[in-house]
Order: C-alpha cells, then sequence, then structure tokens
C-alpha cells in the first residue's frame, strides 16, 4: 500500500470485467496501467495501456480483481480517479471520473485540472 491509500484508482464491477477480459484474451498481462499526457485544446489526457512487465517505479493498486499501474509523474492528478466502462448507443469505452479535474474540452478528449 502507498501513501495515498490502497484505491487511489477505482474500477467499476464492468471496467474491471472489460480489463480482464482483455487480458485473458490477449493470454498474458499482469494488469492495465493509467496515467496522462499532454494533448487536446485542455492540456491533458488519459493513457490507458496494458502491462506485461510493470516499471519499477509505478505504484501498484487493486480494484475489483484488476491491478492498475501508475506512475509517479502521473499520480498526483489521478489520485481518486474512478474508471466505468459503459454503452452508449453503437458507443463503448471507459468514463473517467477524477475529483481533481476541473474542466474538459468541448470535444471531451482532454481535461485541466
Amino acid at each position: 500500500m502507498s501513501r495515498w491509500g490502497s484505491k487511489v484508482i477505482e474500477l467499476s464491477n464492468d471496467a474491471a470485467e472489460h480489463v480482464r477480459e482483455f487480458l485473458q484474451n490477449r493470454g498474458h498481462g499482469e494488469g492495465i496501467r493509467v496515467g496522462i499526457r499532454t494533448a487536446g485544446c485542455s492540456g491533458l489526457a488519459y493513457v490507458l495501456e496494458f502491462v506485461d512487465e510493470p516499471d519499477p517505479n509505478d505504484q501498484r493498486f487493486e480494484s475489483n480483481g484488476v491491478s492498475v499501474f501508475v506512475d509517479p509523474k502521473s499520480l498526483v492528478y489521478l489520485n481518486g480517479l474512478k474508471m466505468d466502462f459503459v454503452k452508449e448507443g453503437l458507443n463503448e469505452g471507459f468514463k473517467f471520473s477524477n475529483p481533481n479535474q476541473k474542466g474538459e474540452c468541448g470535444c471531451g478528449e482532454s481535461f485541466t485540472v
């Protein structure tokens, strides 16, 4: 457990199930890495990638049976993040609820803190 507590990032049951299915279909993987990068008109965007071998600097959290990895630079922006996996009509994807977020661009691709 880190100084941030046991669940800095929380996955809903649907999000965890989606990640588990992808890992199973891939046939390997330790979990998912959540981070941020500079992008879009508001400044920051979420980055998701599968983790085959954790980086020694990553913080590791467990949420609904899924290992979630976060790099130290992203951690301050992601503390308290909740991820869900939603289907809206023909679209499906991860939905982020971030208590650190102050605003987002009109297209929803990026956010500010």
